[in-house]
This record gives structure tokens, C-alpha cells and sequence, in this order.
């Protein structure tokens, strides 16, 4: 069944595992078309857990989750996750070190570790091209274990974006970064969200500096529940956050209308 209004629709939605252990309780969230959103929250606030959902590798315990305006449980999960672009840890630590970054980025096509099947010279041009506007030109003809974490981070984002997937989630791409890496990641980040045919981005992290000007919409995620979501600019308060972190915060202004947030 086709719900066409919403990319993710959640209702009253509620992930308890065997013990009777609340992951999350009772989520009410949607996004619509063209909207980029960010969901911010400390370790254990259930943020992995929200996006194996919506990729369909848990399923609800109650409630409805309707993903690119189809139902779980009238659907092909399969099929569905092929048309979400996914780029996490996870997915790093399953790739070779002998991958080619070119190769890397070819796979995503397929949704497969590796390329498995026969592939035409335009599909490898392709897939060039693309890790070339995202920045990895100088990756081209380099193996996965040569690759700094920035860079593996560049070919796994220009996989993601191979398959022209409607969403893309970048769940904690910055981590492990050094400060001008995360910066260079963050631009090209940027840059994808403001191309013309750019697929709605979500991103999870733990800081508020890595949140960009075009993650206009915002969760605060806590214990496994939405503590609050809105607009990125009112829930990025001083007065908001002390109540999302339960201590007294700093907030410290940047370039592009970013924020660091301290310990006060």
C-alpha cells in the first residue's frame, strides 16, 4: 500500500526487545518530501535503532512505519532497501582492503559487498564520475586499505549516491575524523544536500557542530523517546538543551550558523 505524502512516517511506533527492555517507545515523526533532518542524541538514546528500522533490518513491536510511502508488513523490505542509501561503520568494516575505491563505488549500484556480475564501461565511467564530484578524484585506481577514514568516508557516501537512492542516511559519518577531515567531509556533505537532484538527506551524530545549515529539521532522541523535534534554529537554545542534557551547557557560535555546545 503507497502513502505518497510522507518519505517516513512513524506512528506510535515501539521497538521492545526480548526481556521486556523499551528500545524505543512510542515515536510519532514524519518526513516529508525535500526535508533534511538530523537527529542528535547521546550514545544509548536508541538512535541506531531508529534507522534499523526504517531499513527494515528490525522490525516494530507496535505501532505502523511506513518507509517511501510503503507499509512495513505490505511490502518487500529487500526491494525497499535498495532505494536507500545507507553509509555508517557498519558498512566500512565489511568492505576489503583490496576493493578498488572505483569498484567500491560500482557495488552500490547492485546493493552487494564486491561486484559480482558483469559490468559495462559505462556503468564503470559512472561510477567515476561520481566519486569524482564527491570529491575523490584522487581516489581512483586506490585500494580500500590505503584510504584514510576521510576518504573511505568519500567512497562509501559516493556508493550510496550510485543507486540515485530517494534518502540518504549518514549515521555518525564523521567519527573517527580529525578536525580538518570532518570539515572536508562536512562540505562535501553540503554540496550533495544543494545539488539539484539531491536525495533527502537524515543524519545522526552526537554534536551539535556537525549539524549543517541544510539539516533544517532536528530530533533530540533520549532514553528512547523524542524529547523534541522542530526546526534545527529553535531546539539549538541554551534553555533547550539544558533541559535534553539534564546539566548547565555552553554555547559556543560558529561560521554557516553552527553551534558547539560545552560542558558549562
Amino acid at each position: 500500500m503507497k502513502e505518497e505524502s510522507y518519505l517516513i512516517k512513524f506512528e506510535d511506533v515501539s521497538f521492545i526487545r526480548e526481556g521486556h527492555n523499551t528500545i524505543l517507545d512510542s515515536i510519532n515523526w514524519q518526513v516529508a518530501p525535500k526535508e533534511n533532518w538530523a537527529i542528535l542524541g547521546l550514545n544509548g538514546s536508541g538512535k541506531t535503532t531508529l534507522l534499523q528500522l526504517i531499513t527494515g533490518y528490525l522490525w516494530p513491536t507496535k505501532g505502523n512505519l511506513t518507509v517511501l510511502g510503503e507499509r512495513f508488513g505490505q511490502t518487500s523490505i529487500p526491494d525497499l532497501r535498495k532505494q536507500i542509501g545507507w553509509v555508517s561503520s557498519a558498512l566500512s568494516y565489511q568492505m576489503k582492503g583490496h576493493f578498488l575505491a572505483e569498484d567500491i563505488v560500482l557495488s552500490g549500484k547492485f546493493a552487494t559487498i564486491g561486484i559480482h556480475q558483469i559490468v559495462s564501461l559505462e556503468e564503470q565511467a559512472e561510477a567515476r564520475e561520481l566519486l569524482t564530484a564527491c570529491g575523490g578524484s584522487q581516489l581512483i585506481g586506490k585500494t580500500f586499505d590505503v584510504m584514510s577514514q576521510g576518504q573511505r568516508q568519500i567512497t562509501l557516501i559516493a556508493r550510496a549516491l550510485m543507486a540515485k537512492p530517494p534518502l540518504l542516511i549518514l549515521d555518525e559519518p564523521c567519527n573517527g575524523l580529525d578536525l580538518f577531515a570532518r570539515e572536508q567531509l562536512l562540505e562535501r556533505i553540503h554540496s550533495i544536500a544543494n545539488t539539484p537532484d539531491a536525495p533527502n538527506l537524515l543524519f545522526v551524530t552526537h554534536y551539535t557542530e556537525e549539524l549543517l545549515p541544510c539539516f533544517d529539521n532536528l530530533i533530540l532522541l533520549k532514553e528512547g523517546k523524542i524529547f523534541d523535534q522542530g526546526k534545527t534554529t529553535d531546539l539549538l537554545t541554551k534553555t533547550q538543551l539544558e533541559r535534553f542534557y539534564d546539566k548547565p551547557v555552553k554555547l559556543i557560535p560558529m561560521a554557516d550558523n553552527r553551534v558547539t555546545v560545552v560542558p558549562n
